[in-house]
């Protein structure tokens, strides 16, 4: 690079050149009217803008991405569900007894299916799915782990589903009375009035008048009454909490859903108990053990039939047994998915019934016992594991023909053909080997993985 040859100015021209300067900008403030102090003004505000840091520039907005729900207008509503993914299953269940509530907090079905790189969340995580697949069954990569009638109506009257488990709970149904009416037993009830609830929400299957309905013709029988002794007296509710925006928040798993709701003490779950109180009806169905407890804990209410109470099993079909289900299209076209969840519910089922108290801890964050010692008393002779059996198979069929008879459904099916005990087979297969695998490894030389 090349020097310089400028000579650097001595002070005697620098004070010269400066003078000059100074009075050309003197002549220049004169000739536009400004004193020297507002030119210093004006100069001493420039340099402290100067200092000042730039704006910073306003974060850009990110991006709403746009939804791939799959929408469908039925009776003029808008029913919403995620787009069909096969590297997603989800899943819903009932605030009931089985494998499957128990799993959502241990999580081990998500496990299964992580391994195999598919993706295992609750229908409700996510924006795109309403609460209507769990009545309709209107998601085709959705299992159901629920009470019997939704699915019973579903596969006769909407979509063809796939039976694959059941899990029986004595319960039955209780006949309950204000504490203090002169009301003791079931002849007392001649000539008096029973609620008979009916939602008006068309879009769901009305499972808890099913109940009440077959609840309340149960107990007549066996007290040699018929419908003709007493008044049924039909209440209509909106049963619209499924639209409640706050409600359609994504959430993490069904124990998010029953929090909100404080289904303990959630009278849409009890929507007789009201007109039981005020005195429009002298008696209502409610479910033995469950709501039964927490409605004689209010000190108003006591019951005066209970047919979980009865040895014959037939009069206890109460929404159960809870059942699993899928799509057929599911079970046909992607039959690893239904073994991988039946699996783990195999595998839920048989840590459930040898860790009973701590299952009912889980439990009781769903379910509707009064607590989680309540919890264990309701389950401590059921057998969590889901199974097929004769008894469960009966049961289903005793359901489907009431809803058949007294036209909660329009179509008949064969439950037996129903049935596709294969998924569960194979289930027991893979859990066995899973077991015999973690049992016996390092008593083979070569492991414990089964040659099948």
């Amino acid at each position: 690079m090349a020097k310089s040859t400028k000579k650097p100015a001595d002070d005697k021209n620098l004070e010269a050149g400066l003078g000059d300067l100074a009075k050309l900008v003197l002549g220049k403030l004169d000739e536009h009217g400004v004193s020297m102090e507002q030119a210093l003004s004006a100069i001493t505000a420039a340099a402290a803008e100067e200092k000042k840091p730039a704006p910073k520039k306003a974060p850009a907005k990110k991006a709403v991405p746009k939804s791939t729900a799959v929408v469908e207008i039925v009776e003029g509503q808008k029913l919403s569900t995620a787009k069909l993914d096969w590297n997603q299953v989800w899943y819903t269940n009932c605030p009931m007894v089985s494998a499957n509530n128990i799993d959502q907090e241990l999580g081990w079905c998500r496990q299964e299916f992580k391994n195999k790189g598919i993706e295992y969340d609750y229908m409700r995580h996510t924006h795109d799915t309403d609460f209507y697949p769990h009545y309709r069954h209107n998601l085709k990569n959705l299992i159901r782990f629920g009470g019997l009638y939704p699915p019973i109506a579903v596969h006769a009257d909407l979509n063809k589903l796939v039976l694959l488990g059941a899990t029986w709970v004595y319960e039955g149904g209780c006949m309950a009375v204000r504490i203090d009416d002169p009301i003791s037993q079931m002849s007392d009830l001649k000539g008096k009035k029973i609620g008979l609830s009916k939602s008006m929400n068309t879009l769901k299957n009305d499972w808890w008048r099913i109940q009440e309905h077959m609840g309340i013709l149960n107990m007549l029988e066996l007290n040699n009454m018929t419908k003709d002794d007493v008044e049924i007296v039909e209440f209509p509710y909106p049963d619209d909490w499924y639209n409640d925006p706050k409600m359609l928040a994504p959430m993490n798993n069904p124990t998010d859903l029953w929090a909100a709701r404080d289904h303990k003490h959630d009278l849409a779950f009890r929507p007789l108990e009201t007109a039981l109180l005020e005195g429009k009806v002298d008696a209502i169905y409610t479910q033995s053990k469950v709501f039964q407890h927490l409605q004689e804990d209010t000190g108003k209410i006591k019951m005066i039939e209970d047919l979980s109470r009865y040895p014959d099993w037939t009069k206890q079909v109460a929404n159960t047994p809870a059942i699993i289900t899928c799509t057929e299209e599911m079970a046909d076209k992607h039959p690893e998915l239904v073994v991988t969840y039946m699996k783990a519910m195999v595998k839920v089922g048989h840590w459930a019934n040898q860790h009973k108290p701590a299952a009912s801890v889980i439990l009781d964050h769903q379910t509707f016992y009064r607590d989680a010692a309540d919890t264990y008393r309701g389950i401590k002779d059921v057998d969590m594991v889901p199974s097929l059996s004769a008894q469960n198979m009966k049961a289903i069929k005793i359901g489907k023909d009431f809803m058949l008879k007294h036209g909660y459904i329009k179509n008949d099916f064969d439950v037996d053909k129903w049935a596709r005990p294969e998924f569960l087979q194979k289930g027991v297969h893979a859990w066995m080997e899973e077991e015999y695998a973690a049992k016996s490894w390092g008593r083979l030389k070569d492991g414990a993985a089964l040659d099948i």
